[in-house]
């Protein structure tokens, strides 16, 4: 949100702030059409364009900014007024209630009252269409329907509009070419008021809206008072369109809930010159998901929700997935970690990734923001990809032919944490592109404990390239974790261009245990 002018008692600056507003076209917000020809402005298009979905998203735009400009205007003391000049605003059914919920809401909570003028002023609705538009199109115009789509059309778009303002203690101004009596009503209902509290009795967190209502013993006087509040809401009592909020509240809030325990890892593999693949693996320990063999398969789930950012702040990779996981195994996920593998494409440079997530039993979030650098390795000796260790190769795996993870019909589940277990196989999967040629790589991989090396894979030698079409030698290695002693590891994979007289040797931590 961008305030142009602050709080301030000049009247110029005010002026001048409103003088430097355009004027701007709400184009299908207020005509509510649904692709149907009859009854609508004849403009010479061979067709009426569906504005259904346009509609809903506008209205839930504007509602949101007045949801955001109440949350802002919480942190003032006593009540405050809030303006909204519109012409109408119109909901499609059900579709905008969420919203429309949230923002009444979030206005009472921060003692905002809202006043809404129609700026359209007294209209005369003309049963053909005023002079701004075109004449209507079919037989409601001369049956009398054109009119009466007209009247409902004006009141459905002053609805939105009463409900707001009732609902936080405003009111709302229709039918008037005066726009004066707003500010004079506004100035009367904040010169002198009470403030009365009360605490609840009904400790259910329903979410459902409560009404309130204020009586006086003297029947000389007139109450204006709000109509009532909606309650807490908990995650059983939710809706789908609610917990959607929700994700999208956490993944768009500076702090984040961190109930829930959980990690990015992520990986950068060359398709073109200027084109990487990135794999992105979301990791989130099995004990902190409350799922028992009695949970119902539908809260048996994990939402995933996350967005990559360029340097301008720019999307460039979405996540929107849900993970099913089976309650029979609920003892064996407790012990193990619950993992999710997406992965995008996107040119060198630097990005920023924000996870969210949440179980679906308890409703519990957790997320995970950090940098993502994809180098651009043409000016590198050696043009070596990211290492990627793992400890199971994930039959069944649908064919992509941009993901290097995916080798007839498996795909190498990169494991985040580098622990892994004596009895499990160790797979090193990395590629070097563009070597010199002749092409004569040679690789090995080296275990060391301290100074001291302990294991070594033999070298392997590859004199042509894997993928010719990438420019690129592969590499892929199987190390029995049994043939390393139970402890901590560093490492070193060994790569040499004996061509070019080139080396690299980059190093991991990793961890084997009993």
């Amino acid at each position: 949100m961008q305030v142009v002018q602050d709080f301030t008692a000049d009247a110029e600056a005010l002026r001048n702030a409103i003088e430097g507003f355009g004027s701007n076209n709400a184009a299908g917000f207020d005509s509510g059409l649904t692709g149907d020809v009859e009854d609508t402005p004849d403009t010479g298009n061979a067709f009426t364009a569906d504005d259904t979905e346009f509609n809903i998203f506008n209205t839930d735009r504007r509602l949101e900014a007045l949801r955001t400009l109440a949350d802002q205007l919480a942190g003032i003391d006593q009540k405050k007024s809030l303006i909204y000049f519109s012409s109408g605003m119109s909901q499609q059914g059900q579709d905008n209630q969420v919203q429309l919920r949230r923002t009444v809401d979030r206005a009472n909570r921060a003692n905002v009252s809202i006043y809404a003028a129609d700026m359209r002023g007294l209209q005369a609705l003309v049963p053909g269409g005023d002079a701004t538009q075109g004449s209507r199109r079919g037989t409601s115009t001369f049956s009398g329907a054109s009119t009466r789509n007209q009247f409902g059309s004006q009141a459905g778009s002053q609805d939105t509009l009463t409900t707001i303002a009732e609902d936080t203690g405003g009111r709302a101004f229709f039918d008037s070419n005066s726009f004066g009596q707003v500010f004079d009503r506004v100035v009367s209902d904040t010169s002198a008021y009470y403030v009365l509290g009360y605490s609840s009795t009904n400790a259910a967190r329903d979410g459902r809206f409560r009404r309130i209502r204020v009586r006086l013993k003297r029947p000389d006087l007139k109450l204006e008072y709000r109509s009532g509040y909606y309650a807490p809401r908990d995650f059983a009592h939710s809706t789908k369109d609610d917990r959607e909020e929700q994700l999208q509240d956490q993944l768009a809030s500076d702090l984040s809930a961190t109930d829930l325990s959980a990690y990015v890892s992520t990986a950068y593999f060359r398709l073109a010159d200027n084109r990487y693949f990135v794999p992105l693996s979301v990791v989130v320990p099995g004990y902190q998901l409350p799922i028992t063999k009695t949970t119902d398969k539908n809260k048996a789930t994990i939402d995933v929700l996350g967005l990559v950012r360029d340097e301008q702040r720019r999307p460039v990779g979405r996540i929107r997935d849900t993970v099913r996981l089976s309650a029979d195994a609920a003892e064996d996920i407790r012990k193990k970690t619950v993992q999710y593998e997406t992965g995008f494409e996107m040119p060198p440079g630097k990005y920023r990734v924000k996870v969210v997530v949440r179980e679906n039993q308890d409703g519990a979030f957790g997320s995970y923001e950090t940098d993502i650098v994809v180098p651009d390795v043409k000016r590198d000796a050696v043009k070596l990809s990211s290492v990627v260790v793992g400890t199971q190769l994930q039959s069944g795996a649908r064919k992509n032919d941009r993901n290097p993870l995916v080798r007839d019909g498996r795909e190498l589940v990169p494991n985040v944490t580098h622990v892994v277990s004596a009895g499990q196989h160790l797979y090193f999967y990395y590629e070097v592109y563009e070597p010199a040629t002749p092409v004569k790589l040679l690789t090995s991989i080296a275990f060391f404990r301290g100074r001291q090396r302990l294991f070594e894979t033999p070298v392997v030698e590859t004199t042509q390239l894997t993928a010719p079409d990438r420019k690129t030698a592969v590499f892929q290695f199987d190390v029995p974790a049994a043939s390393l002693p139970p402890g901590l590891y560093t490492c070193q994979i060994n790569v040499i261009d004996d061509s070019a007289g080139t080396f690299l040797f980059p190093r991991m931590q990793l961890y084997v245990r009993r």
